[in-house]
């Protein structure tokens, strides 16, 4: 089996652990801490977590493909290894204190709350994924990670019991984290050796850092200011009911994302040994199989949203049900940007492209933001989102179009989004003949995972027919030559 396939099947195994995690988290924890419980949770995170975005300046993209370069001659990856790292650390330490310093003039409710988080924060210092994913060692991340979290959601279960528990929640997962980026250090050592460096060695790296941090805190924007904005716009109980319905979303989008993870550092290693064609190959089959999911998870969640949310999260989360259903429209323009970003725009070092079509985005996202949060609040939100995310995948689209034949792919794949059409309406219909939410929910995934696969084998074997014919037809050409 080679590298990208095993890779891949280690990050799906992964990202379906992630996916059932909360499925079994979530719905405790939404009855446990309420909407304002996990309002709360979310905003301190999510200003936590712009701390660590500026600790990180766009390192995780940066140092996978820098270490994807040189990993075959272990000198030169010891001393990027060492160089990206120590820049990492003076980073890490300069976000910590400025957090301290939020925390002690800023900070007006929650405070405990956002205290714990500087522990989040802490384990930015120690957060090397970008090396082991440059070596394309995904096996050793996916089984670290998998033993943290499922620690993670033991301690949630025996410790959080009330309303009052927050802090015990906010600090399980904020030590869950730092553990999870310890573990990895004892790996490091059979990888790299030490050697000398200079500060020359180490500040060489902030600029081309820099320039992949824009998109970086651009997307952001998009992704973790909506719920930054909800707070201060809105309540903490929107905040809540927009963090759970962002969490549903972004299960089944780190599923279809996760071969992005995967493909970075193989083009990037197939683009330095100067095998443009093959990496193209890969482009185009990765696009054909995000579309394929992308299309049967976007449909069918926004088929069952409005049951599924009272019965996964309580009835306190019956309104989180419109807004899965209209954030569920986001997976396929993430997904499709996706594969042009990681596939070609980062191994290309295009980065003007990437930058431009995320601060598009994050412009976008923002105003909309702000036209349409104070009165539609989570939902305005939503709406800025869906708006920002399909900016971003035209942007790209239109500017790769000559290098990547991405309306072409587009094409190819058209009938899947018919076929996602067609599930839609055929599951939608069973609202008016099922009262119970249970009952209802289980019978519309068998239906449209039953319509869809149908739907999926009908096409292959069209197109299966069709590639015969044309090999028939190219043959008779060349027999009599026509």
């Amino acid at each position: 089996m080679s590298n990208v396939k095993k890779n891949f099947i280690y990050n799906i195994m992964y990202q379906i652990l992630v996916m059932i995690l909360p499925l079994i988290t979530a719905p405790y924890i939404a009855r446990i801490l309420g909407t304002e419980g996990v309002g709360i949770y979310s905003y301190t995170y999510s200003v936590a977590y712009y701390f660590v975005l500026f600790a990180m300046l766009g390192l995780n993209n940066y140092g996978n493909r820098q270490v994807a370069k040189v990993r075959d001659d272990k000198d030169k990856l010891s001393k990027t290894f060492i160089s990206i790292y120590c820049m990492q650390l003076i980073t890490s330490a300069i976000m910590i204190f400025c957090y301290i310093i939020y925390l002690r003039f800023f900070i007006k409710e929650n405070l405990n709350i956002a205290i714990i988080q500087i522990i989040y924060l802490i384990s930015t210092a120690f957060d090397i994924n970008w090396f082991f994913f440059g070596l394309e060692k995904f096996k050793l991340t996916v089984t670290r990670n998998t033993i943290i979290k499922i620690l993670t959601v033991i301690c949630v279960f025996i410790f959080v019991k009330t309303r009052d528990d927050l802090y015990k929640y906010t600090l399980i997962m904020s030590i869950g984290t730092l553990i999870s980026q310890l573990m990895i250090w004892p790996f490091v050592k059979k990888s790299v050796k030490f050697v000398k460096i200079s500060i020359k060695d180490i500040f060489k790296h902030i600029k081309p850092c820099l320039i992949l941090f824009i998109p970086v805190i651009a997307v952001s924007l998009y992704k973790i200011m909506d719920k930054v904005m909800i707070g201060n716009m809105s309540t903490m109980e929107q905040v809540g009911l927009y963090e759970n319905s962002e969490k549903i979303v972004n299960i089944l989008t780190a599923l279809i994302t996760a071969l992005g993870t995967v493909m970075l550092p193989k083009i990037s290693n197939l683009l330095a040994n100067g095998e443009k064609e093959k990496s193209k190959q890969y482009i185009e089959k990765s696009m054909e199989f995000t579309i394929i999911s992308s299309v049967a998870f976007t449909f069918g969640l926004m088929a069952i949203a409005k049951p599924f949310a009272p019965l996964f999260f309580g009835e306190e989360f019956k309104d989180a049900g419109i807004i899965i259903q209209y954030l569920a429209i986001t997976t396929i323009f993430v997904a499709i940007a996706n594969v042009i970003r990681t596939q070609y725009l980062i191994p290309n070092e295009k980065d003007k492209t990437f930058i431009i079509s995320v601060s598009l985005g994050a412009l976008v996202n923002i105003v909309f933001n702000l036209l349409l949060i104070p009165k539609y609040q989570a939902l305005g939100a939503v709406i800025g989102t869906i708006l920002a995310e399909f900016s971003v995948m035209i942007y790209q689209i239109m500017d790769v179009r000559k290098e990547l034949p991405v309306f072409k792919y587009l094409k190819d794949n058209f009938k899947y989004f018919v076929l996602g059409i067609i599930m839609f309406f055929a599951v939608s219909v069973l609202h008016n003949l099922i009262e119970n939410d249970a009952l209802l929910v289980t019978i519309q995934v068998i239906i449209g995972v039953l319509i869809y696969a149908t739907g999926f084998v009908i096409i292959q074997m069209i197109d299966l027919k069709e590639k015969n014919i044309i090999k028939l037809i190219q043959k008779l050409r060349v027999k009599y030559n026509i």
